[in-house]
């Protein structure tokens, strides 16, 4: 049983991962949302603020990243 808790959970990973790359590095609203609300909604996660808001700040970092790179 432990053996196939193990590869169920090995192949939800992959899964997340590969949903990670449709976010763009969480730049597109549409998938960003349903990565955050999975968690509050299919995991039982409390929907807190700094849960709701976590995601932005990803978002914002990553913009960052991008404008101080092309300069």
């Amino acid at each position: 049983m432990v053996w196939l808790l193990l590869a169920v959970a090995g192949l939800f990973e992959v899964a997340w991962a590969i949903g990670l790359n449709y976010t763009e590095g969480f730049a597109r609203l549409w998938p960003t949302l349903g990565t955050a609300l999975l968690g509050i909604v299919m995991l039982g996660k409390p929907a807190s603020t700094t849960r709701l808001v976590s995601p932005w700040l990803i978002v914002a970092g990553s913009v960052e990243l991008q404008l101080s790179s092309t300069h």
